[in-house]
C-alpha cells in the first residue's frame, strides 16, 4: 500500500515552509504527488447598518487573492524541485473552509494539515475546523504540530479501542507503519477487561503480522486519566506518530479517542494520523 497523491492544506497570510519540508519529506518516501490547497472565505462582519462599501469588499478580496498568490508560491518553490506532479487549488468560499477542503480531498489518499490555532477571535475567514475537517474528509488526516520541521516515522504508537474509527485509522496507516522501525499497540483498560484487551491487541498484531508489520501489543492498566496514560506510553517509547481513531462531537477539541482527548494530540510534540 502507499499514498500516491497527498493534499497538503496550507494558512494563508504565513509561512508554510515547515509543512512543505516536511510534505516533500513523505512525498520522496511515497513518489507521490501532492496537491497544495488553500481556502478562505470573505469578509464577515457587520457595520453600522449592515452595509459594507463596495470598495472594502474589493480590498479585502484582493489581500485573499494576494495571499493565496504567496502560498502557491511558496508552495512551488519548496517542492518544485521534489516533487514531480503538484498541483494547485484554492477558492474563496461562503461555506466553511471544512466543506471545500472536504469535498476536494477526494482526490488524494492522505491530507496533510497544521492543527487549528485558533487566530484572531474578530476573524475567522481564515481558520478551518479541524474537527469537521476530519469527519468531512473521508481520508486520513495528518496533523503536524507547529513548528515541526521533519517527520520520521521510525517509531509509531496506535492509541486503540475496538471501534470503527480505530480500525479504518490503522488501515489508513499501512503505508505509514510499513516504514517505521517499531510499532507499539496500546489499549488502555480497567482491570476487569485487561484479559480481553489483550486478546483483541493479539488479533490486532496477527493482522498487522499478515502485513509484513511487527506490532508490540500493551495493555496499560487504566487509572481514570486515559490522556495521560497515553502521553506516558508515548513519551517512554518515543513515539515520532501517534494513530488513532477520531470520533464524538464535531469539534476536535472535544472529541474523545479512545479515552485520548484530541487535545492531547494536537498539543503533543509528534504528528498524529487520524480518521473518522
Amino acid at each position: 500500500m502507499s499514498y500516491a497523491t497527498m493534499m497538503v492544506h496550507l494558512e494563508l497570510g504565513k509561512s508554510n515552509a515547515d509543512l512543505l519540508t516536511i510534505t516533500g519529506d513523505l512525498a520522496e518516501r511515497f513518489q507521490a504527488s501532492v496537491i497544495g490547497i488553500a481556502a478562505c472565505q470573505p469578509i464577515q462582519y457587520v457595520y453600522g447598518d449592515g452595509f459594507i462599501s463596495g470598495a472594502v469588499l474589493d480590498q479585502n478580496r484582493a489581500e485573499i487573492q494576494q495571499e493565496a498568490a504567496a502560498a502557491e508560491t511558496e508552495f512551488r518553490a519548496v517542492l518544485g524541485d521534489r516533487v514531480t506532479d503538484l498541483d494547485w487549488r484554492f477558492a474563496i468560499t461562503s461555506a466553511s473552509i471544512a466543506d471545500y477542503i472536504g469535498e476536494e480531498v477526494r482526490s488524494a489518499d492522505l491530507l496533510i494539515s497544521k492543527p487549528d490555532r485558533g487566530g484572531s477571535l474578530l476573524d475567522r475567514t481564515r481558520n478551518v475546523d479541524m474537527g469537521d475537517l476530519i469527519i468531512r474528509a473521508g481520508r486520513p488526516v495528518l496533523v503536524v504540530p507547529a513548528g515541526a520541521t521533519r517527520l520520521t516515522p521510525d517509531r509509531v504508537m496506535i492509541a486503540w479501542k475496538d471501534s470503527r474509527e480505530a480500525r479504518r485509522a490503522t488501515l489508513d496507516a499501512l503505508p505509514l507503519l510499513e516504514m517505521a522501525s517499531h510499532v507499539t499497540l496500546v489499549e488502555i483498560a480497567s482491570e476487569d477487561d485487561t484479559a480481553q484487551a489483550g486478546k483483541r491487541l493479539d488479533d490486532v498484531a496477527d493482522w498487522f503480522k499478515r502485513h509484513g508489520i511487527a506490532a508490540v501489543p500493551l495493555v496499560v492498566r487504566a487509572t481514570g486519566d486515559d490522556a495521560s496514560a497515553i502521553e506516558a506510553v508515548a513519551q517512554e517509547q518515543s513515539a515520532d506518530v501517534i494513530v488513532a481513531g477520531a470520533y464524538g462531537h464535531s469539534r476536535l477539541r472535544e472529541w474523545v479517542m479512545g479515552g485520548v482527548t484530541a487535545d492531547l494530540l494536537l498539543a503533543a510534540n509528534r504528528c498524529a494520523l487520524l480518521s473518522h
